[in-house]
């Protein structure tokens, strides 16, 4: 039988493709393994990593806030009478002691009144004194005697109730600090209650803040404190308070630090970074670039263990420093990486070179 020349064509064509394939198929398959192993080499590969040796040093340890100033007490002055203001002797703003006078109400009618209750007593006191003399002659009866002494005490209480009521026209200061606001000026009519002004104490001041739940424990009364205002100011005080229940928002406690301050230089209400003592206690001297975040969003370092192998170990800083930061976590000497802490894993095992 005799093939068409279009078939002999054909026929050749597929068999030169077989053949281009097999001899393809012989010289990749010695390639391929050389090709996977050069691809599995750097998977199999010890990482090289970078570490300093930090060593352990004891610090004061701190509670670092951010907080603000604040009056140690803010009073409302408030009219025990009723009356119109007839002076108004001291200027808002203005540094007042315990006692001066704030406001001052007409006194109208009340010098009046203990004129009269003046009278009354003197009138009293005469007629107690002849009821005894005559008691003594037997002239009056010991229930006389009483009913007049009676009278007397009442005209005591009159006359003592008569020069109070006069003195509270004069609203008062009620200790030493700053005259703040005034709500009333003269002609204002006060009923009993209404404010003459806004009096506050700022020697001593405090400085207040929220402090974290994990700190509040390492917080006690009396520790030493130290507060850096926005104007630059620098205030040492003491902690007066701390609160024993959180706040529901927030989970905060709420503390009080009282520091002294004799020129009123610092006013209430500026910001202020306050740190606060909480004893001695070991620390290291990081770089910040080697400060890290785990998986579970904890800040803190990865170092090499004896064996060459990566841990993760959480830290609070304490302080900032000019050569990095002060942490608290770590224990004794430790080899922190200080390049390559990205790229390694808890357990991996290193290749360790010493930082440059």
């Amino acid at each position: 039988m005799r093939w068409k020349p279009q078939y002999v064509f054909v026929a050749v064509i597929a068999g030169l493709l077989v053949l281009y394939f097999g001899a393809r198929t012989l010289l990749d398959g010695g390639k391929r393994p050389q090709a996977e192993a050069k691809a599995a080499a750097p998977a199999n590969m010890v990482p090289s990593v970078q570490v300093m040796l930090v060593p352990e040093a004891i610090r004061e340890r701190q509670v670092a806030l951010r907080g603000r100033t604040q009056a140690t007490r803010s009073v409302v002055v408030k009219s025990e009478t009723a009356g119109i203001v007839a002076e108004a002797p001291v200027l808002q703003g203005t540094r007042v002691t315990k006692g001066t006078v704030l406001c001052r109400l007409a006194v109208d009618a009340r010098q009046a009144a203990v004129d009269q209750a003046l009278a009354n007593l003197k009138s009293a006191q005469l007629q107690q004194r002849a009821a005894a003399e005559l008691a003594r002659k037997g002239f009056r009866s010991p229930t006389q005697v009483a009913q007049a002494q009676a009278q007397l005490d009442a005209a005591q209480a009159a006359l003592r109730q008569a020069q109070i009521q006069l003195a509270q026209v004069n609203i008062r200061a009620p200790f030493d600090g700053v005259f703040d606001h005034r709500d009333a000026e003269i002609g204002t009519y006060l009923s009993p209650g209404q404010s003459c002004g806004t009096m506050i104490e700022l020697d001593p001041l405090l400085i207040v803040g929220d402090v974290p739940e994990m700190d509040a424990a390492s917080l006690k009364v009396g520790a030493p404190a130290r507060a850096k205002l926005v104007e630059g100011q620098t205030l040492e005080g003491r902690v007066r308070y701390v609160a024993h229940d959180a706040d529901p928002q927030t989970r905060t406690y709420h503390l009080e630090v009282i520091a002294p301050n004799p020129n009123l230089a610092a006013r209430s209400g500026l910001s202020a970074e306050v740190k606060i003592g909480i004893g001695q206690g070991p620390a290291h001297l990081v770089p910040v670039s080697a400060l890290v975040l785990d998986s579970a969003g904890r800040q803190g370092v990865r170092y090499v263990k004896d064996d060459d192998r990566v841990a993760f170990a959480a830290v609070s800083v304490m302080e900032e420093a000019p050569q990095g930061v002060w942490v608290s976590g770590l224990s004794g000497p430790v080899r922190v990486i200080t390049v390559g802490q990205s790229y390694v894993a808890e357990g991996q095992k290193v290749q360790v070179a010493a930082a440059r």
